[in-house]
């Protein structure tokens, strides 16, 4: 079973994480930003299960354990006599992620609750709550229906044409729901180190997809790429949702609103190298079907083992 471990928890996260970071520059991100965040989450689902799978074969190797069900656990430990190390660090390996991702869940949470606040607050046909504040803010906020928080320091900051482009860009995160899409990132990246690499592209990448919408909507590139820039010199660097309008960590990291504006300005990708996107999907298939035949492999073990107890 040794070998279901490297190819589903190091080899395809791995091979996943290098197409995705070589692909996130290249692709358009609208079209993109959902297959790569489904080829993470799947390759960090099937890593998860690979280590559930090694951690019940650790189990199974306790000898306690294997009276009681009725099995050798000297046959269990035979399969991997070669690396007696990897039940042990497999264990290690889930506890850790699992502890990773219900950090992320209860940050989640709290982003929530943090969210709560403004759903309550009336909003205009365009589905726009404006709230009386001199500090330069704009988000959305996800719910049933989702809204876009505007304050007014933000709005007297922008011309019409950049209001306009704000309110398209905040729109497209409601509307392709981004939230979960970064959500699904950042529980991959616990799951697995190799796609914390990956959390801060994504994010980058999700904000690139609701430029692109904005300047569909708009018609102009150009426009939305001041309304980035204005935002980004007026924003109070507080954020809550997903602004347009970056915080001061984004600000402070090189080249965030730089290279959105120039993405912005620069001609638009080749379509033809969309089909490249199916290179991650297809290894975190592949290490899916694989990780279906280490359960298959572990349920034929502990049958044998049964059988020669």
């Amino acid at each position: 079973m040794f070998d279901h471990f490297v190819v589903s928890v190091v080899v395809c996260p791995v091979l996943v994480a290098l197409a995705v970071r070589w692909l996130a520059d290249r692709l358009r991100p609208e079209a993109a930003v959902t297959v790569l965040v489904i080829s993470v989450v799947s390759a960090a689902a099937a890593g998860l299960v690979s280590l559930g799978t090694f951690t019940v074969k650790a189990m199974a190797e306790l000898h306690p354990v294997a009276v009681r069900l009725g099995f050798s656990d000297a046959v269990v430990r035979a399969d991997t006599s070669r690396e007696p190390w990897v039940s042990g660090l497999s264990v290690v390996l889930l506890l850790a992620a699992v502890a990773g991702m219900i950090r992320v869940w209860q940050r989640h949470r709290g982003e929530n609750a943090v969210a709560a606040e403004f759903r309550g607050l009336p909003v205009d046909a365009d589905r726009v709550a404006m709230i009386d504040d001199v500090r330069a803010e704009a988000f959305a906020v996800p719910g049933r229906p989702g809204r876009v928080v505007v304050t007014t320091g933000m709005r007297s900051a922008l011309d019409d044409q950049q209001y306009s482009a704000l309110l398209a860009h905040e729109r497209a995160h409601l509307d392709a729901r981004h939230h979960h899409l970064v959500l699904f990132a950042r529980l991959a990246a616990a799951a697995h180190p190799v796609f914390r690499w990956l959390t801060r592209r994504i994010e980058f990448l999700v904000e690139r997809a609701a430029d692109e919408r904005a300047a569909e909507q708009v018609g102009d590139r150009r426009v939305v790429a001041r309304a980035i820039g204005v935002a980004a010199l007026r924003a109070s660097g507080s954020r809550v949702g997903l602004p347009m309008a970056p915080s001061g960590s984004d600000l402070r990291r090189a080249g965030v609103v730089p290279r959105r504006v120039a993405s912005l300005l620069a001609p638009r990708y080749a379509a033809g190298l969309l089909a490249l996107v199916t290179v991650p999907l297809a290894v975190a298939a592949g290490s899916l079907i694989w990780t279906g035949e280490c359960v298959a492999d572990l349920g034929e073990l502990l049958y044998t083992a049964g059988m020669l107890h």
